[in-house]
């Protein structure tokens, strides 16, 4: 790409940056950086919805270059090289429905990253008035810029997956992190009271729930990146058994080429049901831990409305797994499926956020824990 493709992909992200900017300071709110670090969440919660669309839509080599499009800043500049591409390889990889989506995805990270480095600022110009320096939004600037290289390495490295598994982790820690430090800027809030003894089992569980979750979409992401999702046709049962035949070696060696074993043979229809298979069964642990937390936000916490919440993300994601199955992977349900676990990760932060205040037969703001951190 030369500077004046540089610049015209930099401004389309910069305009939609300007946007949520507007956002912000139309509003006129009193804590404009708060307000800022959630609009923040909820465009990377966007951008990592719309990211499992262009996953979905096999958008992801739309355009088979980065940052641009056939080294223009959009796919209308490109058109001539689309339009060769789509007669060299009529059903391909590229045409100009998906080239649009991969580069709206690009144009939402850029604008990601604008935001997150204005957070970041504005946590350097705080700094003397808070007579601290805030770290984390400097760690999520470093978090972003690795993930904009791994989503370079995405496209450059023709969706392996590995890569494309590393680089939706990458995207939910990104989203979590911006959940924690927004919540970190809300004004003081006092901490739930719980029994004596009740605390340390309360954080345990929760990080331990967060922990799990993160496991099961990582397993998750294996198998939307290896194309496993109706390697198991059936449900409740996979190929009519409770345990079918698989090939877990095989499905789970992680540096290879997509389709392709580590000895650049074929991947076998064994090695995708033990991807399929691996991940709706841990979904069960999944389920029975999510589901205890819930009892323990709703009866210790006394947090009911946030136990709701839960519980009803919990039933949304099984539902739309089992969807995924029994309807053969309808675009709208696998969406779903995947917003489902963005918010579940938002929810389990919360969760995680607020069970750190506790102490027993205590109350103390919020705001003031983290104030030396």
């Amino acid at each position: 790409m030369d500077l004046s493709e540089w610049i015209l992909l930099l401004g389309k992200g910069l305009f939609v940056a300007l946007v949520a900017l507007s956002l912000v300071w139309a509003r006129r709110a009193p804590d404009p950086v708060r307000r800022l670090a959630w609009v923040t969440v909820f465009l990377t919660f966007d951008l990592v919805v719309f990211g499992g669309f262009t996953r979905l839509t096999d958008s992801g080599l739309g355009c088979p270059d980065w940052p641009g499009c056939f080294a223009k800043s959009n796919p209308f500049a490109a058109r001539e090289a689309i339009d060769a591409a789509v007669r060299s390889a009529p059903g391909g990889a590229v045409t100009m429905a998906k080239a649009w989506i991969e580069m709206i995805h690009r144009f939402l990270a850029i604008a990601v990253g604008v935001l997150i480095a204005i957070l970041a600022l504005a946590a350097w110009l705080q700094r003397a008035k808070l007579q601290r320096l805030r770290a984390l939004p400097f760690a999520i600037f470093a978090l972003v810029c690795l993930q904009g290289a791994f989503g370079a390495w995405t496209v450059t490295q023709k969706l392996q997956p590995v890569i494309v598994t590393t680089h939706l982790l990458l995207g939910l820690t990104l989203l979590g992190l911006l959940g924690l430090n927004a919540l970190r800027l809300d004004p003081g809030r006092s901490a739930p009271r719980v029994s004596p003894g009740s605390s340390a089992g309360l954080r345990v569980l929760a990080l331990a729930s967060l922990v799990i979750l993160a496991i099961q979409i990582a397993l998750g992401g294996w198998v939307s990146t290896n194309y496993a999702v109706l390697a198991c046709p059936d449900f409740p049962l996979c190929h009519g058994q409770w345990v079918p035949a698989m090939d877990l070696g095989s499905g789970f060696e992680l540096w290879r080429q997509l389709g392709r074993t580590e000895a650049n043979g074929y991947i076998t229809s064994d090695a995708l049901t033990a991807i399929h298979w691996v991940h709706r069964s841990f979904a069960v642990i999944v389920a029975l831990v999510l589901a205890a937390l819930g009892g323990a936000v709703w009866q210790v916490l006394r947090e009911r409305r946030l136990a709701l919440v839960l519980y009803g993300l919990l039933a949304l994601q099984i539902a739309t797994g089992m969807g995924n199955v029994v309807l053969r992977w309808p675009l709208a349900i696998a969406v779903l499926h995947n917003a489902g676990a963005a918010a579940l990760v938002l929810t389990l932060v919360v969760i995680n956020y607020r069970t750190a205040q506790t102490k027993p037969g205590s109350r103390f703001p919020v705001r003031a824990q983290f104030a030396a951190t």
